[in-house]
């Protein structure tokens, strides 16, 4: 039988997450950091499939590989800028001896699976824009295949548009979202 846990993080222990968000976010500057950023973040999807952790910091980690898919996508094009931002987003998962250390059987990843929680629910606009965006690139080479059509014959062209739209109301929904919001969020950028 399933046994739900709720709890609270106060306002301390979200400090300390932007603490260590911040300490982290500076560090992406530097072009090593990026790359064992993402690694760090590639071992713990491995790590969640690999079936060895607990199921709810599995599933949780498990969803990071769209975040991780979203800065590797060529025809996506996030540009530098956001690429750091959510990377910076990311960093706090590099860290072995974060809030819980990662060697502690049993607990040591929950906290990368709230922080997860975090990166989640911070990045919520970005990940569904990419993921329409995506669903749009696989419809439309569908519609093209099923017609006989060249896939990669204006490809660029007709994911152009498609993209610029998403970016943009990205764009717009970060600003209305870091302007007007109330409450307690994570600065990732």
């Amino acid at each position: 039988m399933p046994l739900e846990i709720t709890f609270t993080l106060s306002d301390d222990d979200l400090a300390r997450f932007q603490a260590i968000v911040d300490k982290a976010r500076e560090a992406v500057e530097r072009e090593n950091t990026a790359e064992q950023i993402e690694h760090a973040a590639r071992k713990l999807i491995a790590d969640a499939r690999s079936g060895e952790l607990p199921a709810y910091v599995a599933e949780r980690l498990e969803q990071l590989d769209v975040v991780i898919r979203m800065i590797d996508d060529d025809e996506w094009q996030l540009s530098d800028e956001d690429v750091k931002r959510v990377l910076g987003a990311l960093a706090y998962l590099c860290d072995p001896e974060d809030i819980i250390p990662d060697h502690v059987p049993g607990l040591g990843f929950l906290d990368d699976a709230i922080y997860a929680e975090i990166v989640f629910r911070e990045l919520q606009s970005e990940i569904s824009l990419y993921q329409e965006f995506c669903r749009f690139r696989e419809a439309e080479e569908a519609r093209r295949k099923a017609s006989g059509e060249d896939i990669h014959v204006g490809r660029e062209d007709w994911l152009k548009d498609k993209r610029a739209a998403l970016h943009a109301k990205m764009w717009k929904r970060r600003r209305s979202h870091t302007s007007g919001r109330a409450g307690w969020h994570m600065r990732f950028w």
